[in-house]
């Protein structure tokens, strides 16, 4: 007789047996195939008696035998009981004598949680809209003439975007503090690469000059020394260019990829990919809000072992983008317990998404997935191969096809919930 037992909300023991006739077979098949390549004193491989292998190798292929016949018994019982586990069983055996006629056993395992749906039409949420205008593919392109900006001797004050050469003396109570000393300095006035407070005091210094004056350090500054501390700062400035762009001409059109020179082509280019990265954005950023509804309203408990495998995949991941950034991990792991929070939001969204998919039939349309690949392949020279790369491979092609599932649950969200339009500005979105 089997018994299932409620441990906790998610965790289950399952008491039951196995018949011994399920393991003797498979012990006998487990010292043929053991028998083929098994290397014992004055027997050849493959001639050993079964007798001879039996003394050598019964215990391993007891062992084994049992542990297939339970994960098979198993399979079967919560089968039977209709049971979805989650994560794998712990076997304990209740029986030590593995040639025993019935050999008792326990499975201890998670089931996944029940979904319940909170009251999504109660819940506010915000979708950001926008629209390109001509305004900001006129922005697009100044952007790109300033990433070509050529730069030439200027004799005036120095002003925003221009790129000057200083020498800089930082004193902490009179001394010279780390790390607050340079010659031939090159700064680009307004780049936000130094504090705007040194900047600022750049901006308006004629070639020559010198200037002293007192800042202030942020709290959080990474050096120590002086972080959240007054310093005396003395500049001088020892040259000025000022940017020079380039015309939005032929030449221009080429040197940023298009190749006859159309430049009525290149804007339109230019339309093209910003109109796709907005809509990308639009739909990642409402996504995220949708997702956020779904966390707030849904409450249950969450299995521990797919939180477990959750944290250490985050934690493979942080590893590996830490690695391609060029940092030099030499085999360390990061605590898994450092990725727990996002680990269990993802867990328990997917297990949400799943009921909604299912409970409200939001899979993903063949139509929908083709356009969503087709999009991603437009980026790419020969978009065409990058679709075909899609389809060749079903693993690939699960990627999309998980998106559309999510995008179809947050347009289900939008669709239920209290939701507010709030214009956003083409510099919020693209986030520059």
């Amino acid at each position: 007789m089997s018994s299932l037992e409620t441990v906790s909300a998610l965790q289950r023991r399952l008491n039951t047996s196995i018949p011994q006739q399920t393991v003797r077979g498979k012990v006998a098949e487990r010292l043929k195939q053991i028998g083929r390549t098994a290397k014992i004193a004055g027997f050849r491989p493959g001639k050993v008696p079964h007798k001879i292998l039996d003394q050598y190798y019964g215990g391993q292929a007891r062992q084994e035998a049992v542990g297939e016949a339970l994960q098979r018994a198993f399979a079967q019982e919560v089968e039977a009981l209709g049971l979805k586990i989650a994560g794998n069983p712990e076997f304990d055996l209740k029986t030590g004598d593995l040639d025993a006629e019935v050999i008792e056993y326990s499975a201890t395992f998670e089931v996944y949680p029940e979904v319940v749906l909170g009251d999504v039409a109660a819940e506010a949420v915000t979708r950001v809209t926008f629209t390109l205008s001509q305004g900001d593919v006129d922005s697009t392109v100044e952007t790109m003439r300033k990433q070509r900006a050529t730069y030439e001797a200027v004799n005036r004050p120095a002003q925003n975007d221009d790129k000057v050469m200083i020498d800089f003396v930082g004193k902490l109570n009179g001394e010279v503090f780390q790390g607050g000393e340079a010659k031939d300095y090159p700064v680009t006035v307004g780049s936000g690469r130094m504090l705007p407070e040194f900047e600022a005091a750049i901006a308006g210094m004629s070639v020559g000059e010198e200037k002293s004056f007192n800042m202030t350090f942020p709290e959080d500054y990474h050096g120590k020394d002086v972080a959240g501390k007054e310093v005396t700062f003395t500049i001088t400035l020892k040259s000025v260019e000022a940017p020079v762009l380039p015309a939005v001409d032929a030449e221009f059109a080429k040197s940023v990829g298009v190749a006859d020179g159309d430049v009525a082509k290149l804007i339109e280019e230019i339309r093209s990919n910003l109109s796709r990265e907005v809509e990308r954005r639009l739909k990642s950023r409402n996504k995220e809000a949708a997702m956020d509804v779904l966390v707030k309203v849904c409450e249950f408990d969450l299995p521990r072992a797919l939180v477990g495998w959750e944290m250490e995949s985050l934690m493979q991941q942080t590893v590996r983008d830490m690695e391609q950034r060029g940092m030099k991990m030499n085999g360390m792991q990061l605590p898994p317990e450092l990725f727990r929070e996002r680990a269990e939001k993802r867990v328990k969204l997917g297990l949400i998404l799943n009921y909604l998919v299912e409970k409200h039939d939001l899979g993903a349309q063949a139509d929908k997935l083709r356009a969503l690949v087709e999009d991603y392949a437009q980026s790419f020279d020969q978009p065409e191969e990058v679709v075909r790369w899609y389809y060749a491979d079903p693993a690939r092609l699960q990627e999309i096809e998980n998106l559309v599932l999510e995008e179809n649950v947050a347009d289900w969200v939008m669709a239920n919930a209290k939701v507010t339009d709030q214009p956003v500005t083409f510099t919020e979105l693209m986030g520059n």
